[in-house]
């Protein structure tokens, strides 16, 4: 049964983001475009907004769709924000102008404005507008009891779906299941237990169709010999689980049974190295070492992990080029795997909260191969 949710209040957020963005750019004001960082910093879910955060005052414009929507939310939320209407994109432009009013420089994120919309904005506002990458993205990365309990509730929920669809997978034997038919299920399953829909477009991937990392499931059958790539994940209250598994369908070319066993071996040290102080690219590396030691690196085409929150991808990354340490209260995932194209792939994703002397694992889904066999038929 779904637990309720506690709430998740909002109260100072605005206030952290205008330190961070006056300290670090020298602002007086930040514009925030995107509406998944309003909705961290307000509670605002609606599909169209603009936030003016300042040293003392906040301000939400959006449209009448939405006015009294957001009244509400706000309030709920305890977000100490001024909502006003604007009826149409020139009345957004005159409003924010006027909350800009006496803002010699304001801050934005270069990456939810596009330049046109900033050519809008300068002309009709006096103030200068300074790039602010990451300001809030940057401060949700740290994750807060109320929000890991939605994505713990999110995990707990794709397991029990995944587990419940591994029979369906075993009976694809017969060459009567199909890539999609797997999806539909776990989706359906997904919401029946509490999810408000998938977290992400299902990946379900059998034979060669595996060595693509991002496959869209179609009509192709599973059939034996086939390694089943699932990655899967729910949705819960705008907060997102992630989890991948690899199925080795009975007898499988022995290289898949290496391809797996050795994923199985680098995920285990991956996950064994995310800890709070230690760098993205060194969890990365860690599992890279194994493929090299075996001689299979090259077949290991993308990071090792990514941040989960209201995003199903956001900081902190796992990959070569990630420089920032990870913080305890981070959630992120831990996905390395081996694709050969002609043959299939294999991936193992375990999503985990970092911790001070290690982490927290939210997805508990059989992952050892010997589980992913098919039974023996009586």
């Amino acid at each position: 049964m779904q637990r309720l949710l506690s709430p998740i209040v909002v109260s100072g957020r605005c206030d952290r983001a205008f330190l961070v963005a006056s300290d670090g750019f020298g602002v007086d004001a930040l514009l925030v475009t995107s509406l998944i960082d309003i909705r961290w910093l307000t509670g605002f879910t609606g599909s169209a907004g603009v936030l003016i955060v300042r040293s003392k005052s906040s301000t939400l414009v959006t449209d009448g769709r939405y006015v009294q929507h957001a009244i509400d939310q706000l309030s709920i939320a305890g977000a100490e924000v001024e909502v006003v209407l604007a009826q149409d994109s020139n009345s957004l432009l005159e409003v924010v102008a006027n909350c800009l009013r006496g803002v010699a420089k304001c801050g934005y994120d270069p990456n939810d404005l596009t330049v046109r919309q900033l050519q809008q904005y300068s002309a009709s506002c006096s103030s200068a507008f300074v790039g602010a990458e990451g300001v809030v993205q940057g401060l949700r990365r740290v994750k807060s009891d109320s929000e890991l309990q939605r994505i713990s509730q999110a995990s707990e929920i794709a397991d029990r779906a995944l587990a419940q669809v591994e029979p369906l997978l075993f009976s694809a034997l017969s060459g009567s299941i199909s890539e999609r038919d797997v999806r539909d299920e776990l989706e359906l399953l997904m919401r029946r237990f509490g999810a408000d829909g998938p977290s992400y477009e299902t990946i379900v991937a059998t034979g060669p169709n595996s060595a693509l990392p991002h496959h869209r499931p179609t009509s192709t059958l599973l059939r034996e010999g086939h390694s089943v790539v699932i990655d899967v994940g729910a949705l819960i209250d705008g907060y997102h689980s992630d989890m991948t598994r690899t199925y080795l369908l009975g007898e499988c070319d022995p290289e898949l049974v290496r391809m797996h066993q050795m994923v199985i071996e680098a995920q285990a040290c991956g996950v064994r190295a995310v800890r709070a102080g230690v760098v993205g690219n060194e969890v990365d590396g860690v599992c890279r070492e194994v493929f090299d030691r075996h001689g299979l690196g090259h077949e290991f085409t993308h990071g090792t992990g990514h941040g989960v929150g209201l995003q199903i991808h956001e900081m902190p990354w796992l990959r070569r080029n990630a420089k920032d340490p990870l913080t305890a209260g981070e959630v992120v995932t831990v996905e390395p795997g081996l694709y050969r194209v002609g043959l299939g792939g294999v991936r193992i994703e375990d999503l985990v909260l970092v911790e001070s002397t290690g982490c927290h694992v939210f997805t508990h889904s059989q992952k050892e191969q010997l589980c992913l066999q098919s039974p023996p038929t009586t």
